[in-house]
């Protein structure tokens, strides 16, 4: 644990037992930094941290206080069982119909599955690409291909290590973003008309990659806080012919659930028993709120059995297309599938990255990047629990940046939608989140966006015609 940590850490437990009870100011920068003996980057590092946390605001000219208003909870969202049978899905269509908007400069993305690229160095990257490619051994353009280029698998190794995940580096593909890796990862387990078990709601990619596959699905009950129900899981693994299962342990899309580090060993034991490969995507994982970065499922892998996919395009570099897998005992098929396919991911981008990395700057990006997510997820909250219909049930999630809500059964999240999108607004309906479509009066918000009253403004206005059309 890095010594800002540590003083964070010290103050949570303080303000816990309520010897810093709100209202309380905080020991200034200077006062912090004599007392216990840690650079005054240290103190605002902690401060940041307990910040994003929602323990501790920042006063102009006055500094840091224990909050004194906490943001009122509401009731989190219910979690309907889903259907036993596996099905085969047909969701594209709809998918395309829904996210075109999106695309559209004149339109606020809450619907959107990416957060702002204001929020990314996006100058210091490009900065890194000339001299990256500069250096470039002529060799390495044919040595790196397939697998992808060796300092940077190296050092996203490395990253797993100093959070205590070991790999071995001939087990890591460099993909083309996450999506080709997790795309591979189920060509490498499964047939066409196979059976693989997602989450429920899940994320419309998973369903449009079981899709495009042929594959079938079977929807597994995920809890809004905790994620993966275990009963259910087993009873599914005991009732169909499960080959592989795509799930996100840490801060899913579209509830933002994060599992508890037991349950994930308990998963990936479970797995393990039945002898079914876990497809885990990881993506929003460096995204968290919290003082440690949660494990991963792989953190416990000991039979090969999870390949997990992961990218920089949520956390550092979106457009970049940057993510790899570390496939465990699939990561031969992974790698023939890859050759089969695109070869080789483009080298620009991964030296880019490679270079960025080495500078020693993606911490510092990270804790801002965290900072920022976790006050947007505050306004989005308070906005919500001002303008949106009573009985309005939403996640409050522990990282990432999305919240979903359930709204009053008589309202159709689809028709939120339509009307939404002509006031130049996107949302993403729950329809799109499930094989049978039927979270229908649940919608997946996008906080990941800049901290200015359009934000607001969109948001207060989608919860008002959520008003209309229950009052309608």
């Amino acid at each position: 644990m890095k010594r800002y940590e540590h003083y964070a850490q010290d103050i949570a437990r303080l303000i816990k037992a309520q010897t810093l009870r709100p209202g309380d100011r905080l020991p200034s920068v200077r006062q912090a930094s004599t007392s216990r003996q840690i650079s005054p980057a240290t103190v605002f590092a902690a401060y940041y941290l307990l910040e994003a946390q929602g323990l501790i605001e920042a006063r102009a000219r006055s500094g840091y206080y224990v909050k004194t208003q906490a943001q009122p909870l509401q009731a989190e969202p219910s979690t309907a069982p889903p259907g036993t049978d596996a099905t085969p899905v047909n969701i594209s269509d709809l998918v395309f119909e829904v996210l075109e908007s999106t695309r559209q400069p004149d339109v606020v993305p809450l619907g959107s599955a990416f957060p702002s690229p204001a929020l990314f160095p996006l100058d210091k990257l490009a900065r890194c690409l000339t001299p990256a490619m500069r250096r470039l051994e002529p060799e390495r353009m044919v040595e790196d291909l397939t697998q992808g280029n060796e300092r940077l698998r190296r050092l996203i190794c490395l990253r797993y290590a100093s959070h205590g995940t070991t790999l071995a580096m001939d087990e890591v593909v460099i993909t083309n973003g996450a999506m080709e890796a997790l795309n591979l990862c189920l060509q490498a387990v499964t047939q066409p008309g196979d059976v693989v078990a997602v989450e429920s709601p899940t994320f419309y990619s998973a369903l449009q990659a079981l899709e495009r596959l042929k594959l079938r699905a079977v929807e597994v009950a995920t809890h809004p806080r905790d994620g993966i129900d275990l009963a259910s899981l087993e009873a599914v693994l005991q009732a169909h012919p499960v080959k592989a299962c795509w799930f996100m342990p840490n801060f899913q899309n579209p509830l933002g659930s994060l599992m508890p580090e037991p349950r994930k060993q308990a998963l990936v034991q479970l797995l393990a028993e039945h002898q079914v490969p876990l497809i885990e995507d990881d993506v929003y994982g460096e995204l968290y709120f919290g003082l440690n970065r949660p494990p991963p499922a792989k953190a416990y892998d000991h039979h090969g059995l999870v390949l997990h996919c992961s990218s920089f395009s949520k956390c550092l570099a979106p457009g970049y297309r940057v993510g790899w897998v570390a496939a465990g005992r699939f990561a031969r098929q992974v790698q023939r599938l890859k050759l089969m396919t695109t070869l080789s991911s483009a080298i620009p981008s991964q030296l880019a990255i490679t270079d960025y990395l080495q500078g020693g700057q993606f911490e510092r990006h990270l804790r801002q990047l965290r900072l920022s997510l976790a006050q947007q997820q505050e306004v989005a909250l308070k906005v919500i629990a001002a303008h949106f219909p009573p009985g309005t049930r939403v996640t409050r999630p522990q990282g990432g940046y999305f919240l979903w809500l359930e709204l009053p059964p008589q309202v159709d999240a689809l028709v939120l939608q339509r009307r939404a999108l002509a006031e130049h607004i996107s949302i993403a309906p729950g329809h799109l989140f499930s094989a049978d479509r039927r979270f229908c009066h649940c919608l997946r918000l996008n906080y990941g966006q800049l901290a200015d009253a359009r934000f607001e403004d969109a948001l207060k206005r989608v919860g008002e015609l959520a008003c209309e059309l229950l009052s309608g």
